[in-house]
């Protein structure tokens, strides 16, 4: 059996755990009822049109403006509606524009003589989006790249405390086994967000406007995803080490917390610096906050056609290093049982390992 076929019979082996953990199924449903219902049900639950008592001959703004009109006698008819709660609103004979509590604005602005409007700037964003779009990417790759690391962490800690990896080492060499888990993790990873886009981008069909913004942030959608797959391989070779280090799952939250907050700094830093240029660009060009600061860059227009390319060369190359970093301390940490291991044991360990093997291959 080759290294390839190795790897891919571990991350086999993860996947279909990963497929009968109730946990998953569980948390995979809850994110596609969400995406559903974040799209869906605001257009289902959304006001009907509003209906309007009219004494008299309907202006015909109001029919343009979507307004369901109901011509009555008189303005005694229109005050009745409007009191019985049958219409919203009602326009008199001479023009006045009566209510139960509240003035009706759809009415009064169907009504109203709107001024020309030059927009000097069309292509800029709206406000609302720039304020949920980096929040929602700085989400997906934080929620997403957490659980999964979690999951990764725990099935390596769980591997040790019953021993199990004793023997899966026997059989395959340390880092094929971090290879498998790390590419049945993305499998995963990638599968699970892929369903929640296709639910989501359903879902954007019943909502208004929602053709429009899919074209707004088709681009920003593109780049996301190879630059989430390589920020996601990059910290699931760090999640599977905290796994390796610690020795019981009671010890892996503890082992746990510097990558829990290397992962959340970078999330707080798009959300919180998302308005600012030069704190985004330099965000964009750091490995674990470029996966969510370059796309929300392009969504905003901040970037040349040429950045993504840079920063994902960038991440590409930051990833290198993180793997070879988390390779070296689960293979120093793995087969360590003998309590929690520190990191400057795991690398020592590691170490001495390669130069016995060195003098091995010698003699």
């Amino acid at each position: 059996m080759n290294t390839f076929e190795a790897v891919r019979i571990v991350a086999a082996r993860e996947i279909r755990v990963k497929l009968r953990d109730k946990a998953f199924l569980f948390s995979t449903a809850f994110f596609l009822l969400f995406a559903l219902g974040a799209t869906v049900v605001p257009a289902m639950f959304a006001d009907d049109a509003a209906t309007v008592a009219v004494s008299g001959t309907a202006p015909p703004a109001l029919a343009a403006a979507g307004l369901d009109v109901r011509t009555v006698a008189d303005d005694a008819a229109a005050r009745a509606l409007v009191r019985d709660g049958a219409a919203d609103g009602g326009l008199l004979a001479d023009g006045t524009v009566i209510a139960l509590t509240d003035a009706p604005n759809t009415l009064v602005n169907a009504l109203s003589t709107r001024p020309t409007v030059e927009l000097l700037d069309p292509s800029a964003v709206d406000d609302t989006l720039a304020l949920l779009v980096p929040m929602v990417f700085a989400m997906i790759f934080f929620f997403v790249s957490l659980t999964f690391g979690l999951q990764i962490a725990q099935s390596v800690t769980e591997e040790k405390q019953t021993r199990v990896v004793e023997i899966l080492v026997a059989s395959v060499p340390v880092r094929v086994l971090l290879a498998g888990k790390v590419l049945g993790g993305g499998v995963l990873a990638m599968g699970q967000i892929a369903l929640i886009a296709v639910v989501a981008l359903a879902g954007m069909r019943f909502s208004e406007g929602g053709g429009a913004l899919l074209t707004l942030l088709g681009p920003a959608i593109g780049w996301f995803l190879p630059f989430f797959l390589v920020g996601f391989v990059m910290l699931a070779a760090l999640w599977a080490a905290v796994g390796a280090l610690a020795n019981r799952q009671e010890d892996l939250s503890g082992a746990s917390m510097p990558l829990q907050i290397l992962v959340l700094l970078p999330f707080f830093g798009v959300v919180m610096f998302n308005g600012d240029p030069v704190a985004m660009k330099v965000l964009s060009y750091i490995p674990f906050s470029a996966p969510a600061a370059m796309p929300v860059r392009l969504f905003q227009g901040d970037a040349a056609a040429w950045e993504p390319v840079l920063s994902l060369v960038v991440l590409a190359v930051g990833a290198l290093v993180v793997l070879s970093v988390g390779a070296r301390i689960y293979e120093g940490s793995l087969l360590r049982s003998n309590g929690r291991t520190s990191l400057a044991t795991a690398w020592r360990d590691r170490e001495a390992r390669r130069l016995a093997d060195l003098e091995a291959e010698s003699a």
